[in-house]
């Protein structure tokens, strides 16, 4: 038996990217997936096989949240919950630039809240739920320029910890990763030329995270072999933070 099967996992920010590569790695541990983006993933969904299902939606519209996990909890059921969904706007502390943080705390913190809100009942149902939380290095530690994307993420860190002491009693455990740049190609641009050398040069092993290896530290949080693991930030950052 694969690990997931016969467990339904929902995964916003699918549709690229590390959620790309969770969707995939999920599927082939036996998940039904319910993959969330702004962008169409129907696609991916196809792709990995029938008993997968895509929906559109804007993380930042908390009716649309709440209608979209209802019918996927009520159709499919939801076992596990990964809201890997991000926005990296990033900008220097003194410029303040309002839209950019709202609309950053809006995807990066209040979406996981709700989402995970909205799912409670069928992870409770579920009796070993699971949810994993995609924060940063920058929640963690001090970046420069990254006021607002540093703050969403820490934020997330410790809503990942009240989540994990209130419903632990479920059966649900609750857990972050917070990775270094990982080379998705909008970071791979973001972070090119001398930027990028440096920061790899900061990272005692010497690169950036793959995303197969973020999607293989949410598959190890989703296993039961993890049950024991509540509350905790996995750092994927090569040892950066540890320095």
């Amino acid at each position: 038996m694969r690990e997931l099967d016969g467990l339904t996992a929902l995964i916003t920010g699918a549709a690229g990217g590390i959620g790309e590569v969770m969707a995939q790695r999920f599927a082939a541990a036996g998940a039904r997936l319910a993959l969330i983006d702004v962008r169409d993933a129907s696609a991916l969904a196809a792709s990995l096989g029938p008993e997968h299902r895509a929906f559109t939606l804007d993380l930042e519209n908390p009716e649309a949240i709440a209608a979209a996990v209802l019918q996927i909890g009520e159709s499919m059921g939801t076992d596990i919950l990964v809201n890997n969904a991000g926005l990296g706007i990033v900008f220097p502390a003194g410029e303040t630039n309002l839209d950019a943080w709202d609309r950053t705390m809006r995807i990066n913190l209040r979406a996981p809240w709700l989402m995970a809100a909205a799912a409670l009942p069928y992870l409770k149902t579920s009796g070993r739920g699971r949810i994993i939380n995609m924060s940063s290095q920058a929640g963690v530690i001090a970046i420069e320029d990254h006021a607002a994307y540093g703050a969403s993420k820490a934020g997330l860190i410790n809503l990942t910890r009240v989540m994990a002491i209130e419903w632990a009693k479920f059966g649900i455990t609750t857990n972050a990763i917070a990775p270094t740049v990982v080379e998705t190609p909008m970071a791979l641009v973001g972070w090119s030329g001398e930027k990028g050398e440096k920061a790899k040069r900061d990272i005692p092993v010497g690169r950036f995270a793959k995303p197969g290896e973020i999607a293989a530290a949410a598959l190890y949080l989703a296993s039961s072999d993890a049950g024991i693991i509540n509350g905790a930030v996995l750092m994927a950052d090569g040892g950066f933070s540890v320095k």
